[in-house]
């Protein structure tokens, strides 16, 4: 059975509070059980890890490189300014994707620039909770 890590990163766990006409009203609970219930169909084991510490992601991806094989990763705005967690993917060489739930390229300038991407399989920006499920789909069948 594929087992795929999910990485959520800074203020994620305020997702349904923190600023709902970008990120919606669901919360990271209500994200997990839906990509649970996918999981299931897909017959795929699914793990969680969210922080607000760049150390801490860091460690949880350098942890995946014997027991995980595949990252679905939205580093939040870990994006934009770490270079601690691209190398971090790039060095585990497990394929991963990067998540992201509102559009960062119709916002500021500043989010259209990520670290993370070219070291990943792909990218989704824009689709809400969907590109979590899209991710997961796509990293079942490789």
């Amino acid at each position: 059975m594929k087992k795929i890590l999910i990485i959520n990163g800074p203020n994620l766990n305020l997702l349904g509070k923190r600023e709902p006409e970008i990120y919606g009203r669901l919360t990271l609970a209500d994200i997990e059980n839906e990509i649970k219930k996918l999981a299931t169909e897909l017959k795929v084991e699914v793990s969680f890890f969210r922080s607000n510490h760049e150390g801490e992601i860091v460690d949880a991806i350098g942890k995946s490189k014997d027991n995980c094989d595949g990252i679905i990763i939205n580093p939040a705005a870990y994006t934009h300014t770490s270079v601690a967690i691209r190398d971090a993917l790039a060095a585990v060489d497990v394929p991963a994707i990067e998540v992201h739930i509102s559009n960062v390229y119709s916002r500021e300038e500043f989010r259209h620039n990520s670290f993370i991407a070219p070291v990943c399989i792909g990218q989704i920006a824009g689709l809400g909770i969907d590109g979590y499920l899209f991710a997961l789909k796509k990293l079942s069948s490789i």
